[in-house]
């Protein structure tokens, strides 16, 4: 029997002896590597947290004492030590969380995908506990060095000094990556640490030295005791934490259990805020991650373990790698487009524009906020800043979009991608916020493109704005086939009509063209004509959208996105405007936390593949459309 088998939460692992913990980590890194190259997954960050995991929950009493994990994709040892070794559907529809999630264990207590917050949710457990005279227990948030680089990390840090008798203990996962190398101040600041180990060492030979030497030594060493603080900025510049009023212990070697265990008991005996700060490896263990500079294997989708190739290789090209490669070109043409990013440089396909024009491209760390505030600045000196983001993540600039690019009338282009449905990542991830959220944005202009073509001519239309923002979203995975247009109306592309007088106007949003189509076809043969129409821009909504919806008896909206205050929202309410009165059915999302499952499963489950447009659709012709000549026995 395997050590991690007889792993039915952390008691069990207290029991281990010390002498057995290497064996447990070797099983547990070939535990991962087995699963997730099955599945696909997180695979090199919890490769390189299995001796600091294991630590944790050794020194710690989860869930009495509150574990939380930012980001959540480093949880997977987690999982394992709290008793969740079925990885045989991990991130599919019934199977494992790729993070942490509270409807699997009461050792998940947040579920942060979102990077940047656990220490913002550490601080105001430790204050209630504080409050609630909870004495007894201990706050430990797990942070990575990348999600360091998000400002609300900062601001809690901030705030978690404020009180030096609050049991509270900050875990700094040291990898020198988010996604790839982390980079910034903070990132120069901990490399600085890393290679300054022998100071510790370096202060315990001076006591036994200098108080051996008679007379002299004792007031020497007391003097260099004073000056501790001198020596800790000059050697070891964690004075940037202590000057905070948090207590330092580190730089650890994250993979030796004992040292991190030791650590560990000693910020935990503190009594108040402290930082152990411990070095890892990203992909420890698995000498292909190892040696992947790109990411260390950060994700992975199922392949084989021993020639990494894919389980199932694309058969397509990507939407990221045609913005990518259409980025180039804009390069090539425009000395004034720059790129802006937040810690994803490879997943939003810049990789080669980074490559091509280094000194035009940005990487701000995770640090969303900061990178359109500092895209505006950029436009404002004469620039074109791209920011591409996945779409879920630009929620988390909102304002900035709004009163620093919007207000300003700036010409910043933002690409979304992975926006609509993108499944496995789960609820936080799915991109189904952000044709809501910017509907409200004054001068702000959306479009979606349904396909390589559109992909290509929209991203040059979007950079041509010169006086407000832009906004691209394309969906994640593999583009389809080129959908052609049979004419441009206004600026609406129309894509199927049937016969002279369709009946209904199928508004088809980006990537919900090729839905809508079968979905036409589908309709005749319920005896429903439809025509089939692409806005290409969703905002504002063109007046050519609104005459051909005023040509036709029922409008049905289709968009990849929340039915929240989303295009079919934003339609309604032009026609409104413009005394239209054809009854309108917004087909979308339903505006809740979707569990997560393949992004071809949800589509199905939530009625968005041509099937389900055109069941949805025929119902509501058949309750709102009077009776018809030929076609009477539709009519409801």
């Amino acid at each position: 029997m395997s050590l991690l088998s007889t792993i039915k939460g952390p008691t069990d692992l207290r029991r281990l002896p010390a002498g057995d913990l290497p064996l447990l980590a070797d099983e547990i890194r070939d535990f991962l590597i087995d699963a997730v190259t099955r599945t696909g997954g997180h695979l090199g960050p919890n490769l390189g947290v299995v001796e600091l995991t294991i630590a944790v929950h050794r020194v710690f009493d989860s869930p009495r004492d509150r574990i939380l994990w930012d980001t959540g994709h480093q949880a997977y040892v987690h999982k394992l030590l709290t008793g969740r070794q079925d990885f045989t559907r991990l991130r599919g529809r019934g199977g494992l969380s790729g993070y942490p999630s509270r409807a699997e264990s009461d050792h998940d207590l947040i579920e942060n995908s979102h990077a940047s917050t656990a220490l913002g949710y550490a601080d105001g457990i430790a204050k209630a506990n504080q409050l609630l005279g909870r004495t007894d227990r201990h706050t430990v948030a797990v942070v990575g060095d990348g999600a360091l680089t998000g400002g609300m990390a900062w601001e809690a840090l901030n705030n978690i000094a404020e009180a030096d008798d609050r049991p509270l203990v900050i875990v700094v996962n040291d990898n020198e990556r988010s996604y790839a190398r982390t980079i910034g101040g903070l990132a120069h600041h901990l490399a600085t640490l890393r290679t300054t180990r022998g100071y510790e060492r370096f202060l315990a030979w001076g006591k036994e030295a200098l108080q051996r030497t008679p007379i002299v030594g004792q007031p020497i060493f007391g003097a260099l005791h004073g000056a501790k603080k001198g020596f800790k900025d000059a050697f070891a510049p964690q004075g940037m934490f202590e000057d905070l009023g948090l207590k330092y212990v580190g730089p650890i070697d994250g993979h030796d259990i004992g040292a991190v265990e030791q650590a560990l008991r000693r910020a935990k005996r503190f009594g108040g805020p402290v930082i152990v700060h411990c070095i890892t490896e990203k992909g420890r263990g698995y000498r292909p991650a190892e040696q992947d500079e790109a990411d260390r294997f950060h994700a992975v989708g199922a392949m084989d373990p021993y020639t990494c190739l894919p389980v199932s290789p694309s058969r397509g090209t990507s939407w990221t790698s045609v913005f990518g490669t259409e980025m180039v070109e804009l390069g090539k043409e425009r000395s004034d487009v720059v790129a802006v990013t937040a810690a994803m440089l490879q997943p939003v396909g810049l990789a080669d524009f980074a490559a091509a024009h280094p000194d035009r491209t940005f990487d701000v760390g995770i640090a969303e906020q900061h990178a359109v505030a500092s895209a505006a600045g950029l436009a404002t000196a004469g620039l074109h800043p791209v920011v591409a983001v996945y779409a879920t993540f630009l929620n988390r600039a909102f304002d900035q979009v709004l009163m620093d690019v919007a207000l300003h009338k700036l010409g910043v282009t933002f690409v979304l991608d992975r926006a609509g449905v993108t499944g496995n990542d789960g609820a936080s991830h799915n991109g189904m916020w952000d044709m809501s959220i910017l509907q409200v944005v004054p001068g702000l202009r959306l479009a979606a493109p349904r396909d390589a073509e559109q992909l290509r001519t929209q991203l040059r239309e979007a950079v041509q704005v010169p006086d407000a923002p832009t906004v691209l979203r394309f969906p994640k995975g593999d583009l389809g086939p080129g959908v052609p247009a049979l004419e441009r109306v206004g600026a609406v592309d129309v894509l199927h009509r049937t016969g002279s007088a369709p009946e209904i106007l199928l508004v088809a949003v980006g990537a919900m063209a090729p839905a809508c189509l079968d979905a036409a076809a589908l309709l005749l043969a319920e005896g429903f004509t439809a025509t089939v129409v692409d806005p290409r821009w969703v905002k504002p909504v063109d007046p050519a959208l609104v005459d051909l919806a005023a040509a036709h008896r029922l409008v049905v909206t289709v968009e990849d996105n929340g039915r929240t205050g989303g295009v079919g929202a934003a339609v309604a309410q032009a026609m409104r405007d413009a005394g239209v009165d054809t009854p309108l059915r917004d087909l979308g999302i339903p505006q809740e936390f979707l569990a997560h499952a393949g992004r071809g499963e949800i589509l199905e489950e939530i009625g968005l593949t041509g099937t389900g447009v055109a069941a949805q659709t025929a119902a509501h012709a058949k309750r709102l459309l009077p009776i018809r000549g030929a076609n009477q026995h539709h009519a409801g």
